[in-house]
């Protein structure tokens, strides 16, 4: 029995059978698919939106976490800006996909390309509670390399 049902809504027909999908019985992500009339040539440095023809309808508590492919990453220097991305529980707009080219090469965007991985993760109720005093560890206030290579 699934832990969360999400809702997901096709925006145009022939995107009804885009339900993403898992790798392997042990993938955490979810593959998510570009929705394209026509292929679209990604050049080195350039960042493009990509539609997935979906909308989806997460219940309040959850989010969803849009995370780059490291396949596609590792071989091709796509990846995703803003990663990761989130999808929260109230939007109900259509997933689109920010890419940008890190390699050296153009890369062809196909429609049906797995272009991004979706997570499906629990955001706790939080209560704030303002106080006069933080209460101090041994590492205190050391940030960014304080703790070694």
């Amino acid at each position: 029995m699934p832990d969360v049902e999400i809702g997901i809504y096709p925006l145009k027909p022939d995107t009804a059978s885009r339900i993403p999908t898992k790798a392997t019985s042990g993938s955490a992500g979810w593959d998510l698919q570009a929705h394209l009339e026509a292929a679209v040539c990604l050049e080195p440095g350039e960042r493009v939106l990509i539609p997935t023809g979906i909308a989806l309808e997460i219940p309040e508590g959850y989010e969803g976490q849009i995370r780059p492919r490291s396949g596609w990453a590792h071989h091709t220097g796509v990846t995703l800006l803003n990663s990761p991305g989130t999808i929260d529980s109230d939007y109900r707009g259509e997933i689109k996909i920010l890419l940008i080219n890190l390699g050296p090469s153009p890369v062809w965007i196909q429609d049906g390309d797995r272009i991004a991985q979706l997570v499906i993760a629990k955001v706790p109720s939080v209560r704030w509670s303002l106080r006069d005093k933080i209460h101090p560890t041994s590492r205190g206030k050391g940030g960014f390399g304080h703790t070694g290579r």
